[in-house]
């Protein structure tokens, strides 16, 4: 049986140059068996037409509000009921606005206002946009409203020299979301407390230059994501990032790995702690009060000290975890230089990537990840970050279910 076999999704496109991407998204569900049913803005018939549309979905196309042959039975409010799921992409800011203000001046902004089913919204706007307070706000309110999001993704925008967040999730992660929408997947994980830390951390040196690395955030938000979907209540710890919160996780915002550490041990007691965040292991002993100025006297002098190791504070604390998890971000020696840290930090479990340049995995979207246990070393495929992300997921909960 094909997994979206007969769920009828109601498909609203916004208008944005993203558009193009839902043609290749409604054939991608139609091939896992579902019935699309379009509905198209006013703007977005200036990025695709109507007709193309109608042909890949094999559905009328319907778009006004007022069509007398449509609305003489409300047809407005029949579309928001005879769908299983309500899929909005490209969903732009001015549809997150409406959608988050109440607002149904067009037969888009009405289905969803009187809608029923789940609804699912894929963003999709200039970085400057997503970022915007008002955006932002709008996000928020339709999170604690209930909608679900895939998205956005970074990457270089259609405008010459933009790149961001911002992009539309691609089809197949939406269709990924659009599955795991549908799936009635038990929780193994509900009752759980579970501690996750992502990101980076900034460590000033004066108050406009500080020290950091390439980190994104990316496969800690992942983790914390994933965790979520299984059931746990999800404390995210997390250093500077240019990323969206994952849904149903509490998320902390901390600068500096004395921050990091004091907000994990705020956490405390939970289940589980999985620590992915690349914490600064240096500091500035004692960061400069004004911008260092280059004045032809030679590099400023900067004393550095050690900062706290959070994994193995935690690790070796009385009110350490049941299920403690370390990543190891190696460039040489990964295997040898995580089983030492496995026993050093007293973790049940590292992670080990390779994050040399050649593999691309700080930033990128991909990892290739050895799990090490006491057990030995299992050797994971190259997925994508947030396929690792459901396979640790997976195996936390199976730890904590058998009694670690």
């Amino acid at each position: 049986m094909k997994s979206l076999e007969a769920k009828r999704i109601l498909l609203i496109l916004g208008g944005g140059i993203a558009a193009y991407k839902a043609l290749d998204l409604i054939r991608r569900l139609r091939e896992r068996g579902a019935d699309v049913t379009p509905v198209m803005t006013e703007a977005a018939g200036e990025f695709v037409t109507p007709l193309s549309v109608g042909a890949l979905s094999a559905s009328k196309v319907y778009g006004d509000l007022f069509d007398r042959d449509d609305e003489h039975d409300v047809g407005h409010i029949r579309l928001a009921r005879d769908h299983d799921l309500i899929l909005v992409a490209p969903a732009t800011a001015n549809i997150l606005a409406k959608c988050a203000n109440g607002h149904a001046d067009d037969l888009a902004t009405a289905v969803l206002l009187a809608a029923r089913a789940p609804i699912l919204m894929a963003p999709a706007m200039n970085p400057a946009m997503w970022e915007n307070a008002a955006t932002r706000r709008n996000y928020e309110t339709l999170r604690g409203d209930g909608v679900r999001f895939v998205g956005p993704n970074s990457g270089e925008m259609a405008e010459t020299g933009e790149a961001g967040l911002g992009r539309m999730a691609e089809p197949l992660e939406i269709v990924a979301a659009v599955e795991n929408a549908f799936s009635q997947a038990p929780q193994p994980l509900r009752g759980r407390r579970v501690l996750v830390t992502s990101g980076p951390t900034y460590e000033p040196i004066d108050p406009v230059r500080y020290i950091a690395n390439r980190s994104s955030g990316r496969q800690g938000h992942a983790i914390a994501g994933a965790l979520a979907q299984l059931g746990a209540e999800v404390t995210l710890v997390s250093g500077p990032v240019n990323l969206p919160d994952p849904a149903r996780v509490n998320v902390v915002r901390v600068e500096t790995a004395r921050e990091m550490l004091q907000a994990v041990e705020a956490g405390l007691p939970c289940d589980a702690a999985i620590f992915v965040a690349a914490v600064a292991d240096w500091r500035a002993a004692s960061p400069y009060a004004s911008k260092i100025k280059k004045e032809g006297s030679g590099a400023p002098t900067i004393t550095f000290e050690e900062n706290p190791d959070i994994l193995a504070t935690i690790g070796h604390s009385d009110r350490r975890p049941r299920l403690v998890v370390g990543f190891a971000a190696e460039t040489d020696n990964l295997l040898r230089n995580a089983q030492a840290k496995l026993e050093r930090k007293r973790a049940d479990a590292i992670v080990a990537n390779d994050v040399s340049a050649v593999g691309g995995v700080m930033g990128g979207l991909d990892n290739t990840v050895h799990l090490i246990t006491k057990a030995g070393v299992e050797d994971w495929p190259r997925m994508t970050k947030d396929e690792v992300a459901e396979r640790l997921a997976d195996w936390i909960a199976v730890k904590l279910g058998d009694g670690g």
